[in-house]
């Protein structure tokens, strides 16, 4: 019998925080077991085999990134809500994404973020073709954003970095402009700019 204390949210808990520090590939029922101080027997009577965890790690992913809840006062801030909402969530979620990919949900992972974004196009009065195309190009934005983002983050320390490229000699017809260049991206405030200026493109403020 398991452990009284175990409960299967535990154990689902742990190996999502394992995967997330460690990759999907180095969870084992018996790594997982030690991570919980119990027998690997326990762990099947909660979860089943390791392919039953991890797809059960991948409903629950699914089920967590249906929770976007759009805010603001016009259909175009609120698209520009669920766009960060989406970003924001994959972000946090890297390995079990991952996941989901390799189990052929990546469309099921993505339609309650569409669904919000299909409502707020249609409340700015797009339809058919253009409102599917506004949705897409929202949706392939933050994802593209979120890929450029998790490369550089991996990425080496680059020699010559942007601060070394935009020097004095560089900067003679914009010194703002290079300025500018030489410090680091927040990657927030970019991605914030970019999108409004995509979704106001598309439907308008």
């Amino acid at each position: 019998m398991p452990r009284p204390s175990l409960t299967r949210a535990e154990v689902l808990d742990t190996a999502a925080r394992y995967v997330k520090e460690h990759g999907p590939a180095a969870l084992t029922m018996r790594k997982l077991a030690a991570e919980l101080g119990t027998a690997v027997t326990s762990i099947y009577w909660h979860v089943g085999n390791r392919e039953a965890l991890l797809d059960a790690l991948v409903e629950r992913t699914v089920h967590e990134l249906a929770t976007i809840r759009p805010r603001g006062g016009t259909p175009a801030r609120r698209i520009v809500s669920v766009a960060r909402a989406l970003r924001r969530d994959l972000r946090a979620h890297p390995h079990l994404v991952a996941m989901v990919h390799e189990r052929g949900l990546t469309e099921r992972m993505f339609l309650p973020a569409q669904q919000a974004l299909v409502h707020e196009v249609h409340a700015a009065g797009l339809r058919g073709a253009r409102a599917a195309e506004a949705v897409r190009a929202i949706q392939y934005q933050v994802v593209g954003y979120v890929l450029v983002e998790r490369n550089r983050e991996r990425s080496p320390a680059q020699h010559p970095g942007e601060e070394d490229l935009w020097d004095e000699a560089a900067a003679e017809q914009d010194p703002g402009l290079a300025r500018a260049l030489a410090r680091p991206v927040d990657s927030e405030k970019l991605f914030v700019v970019s999108v409004r200026a995509l979704v106001e493109s598309l439907v308008g403020r």
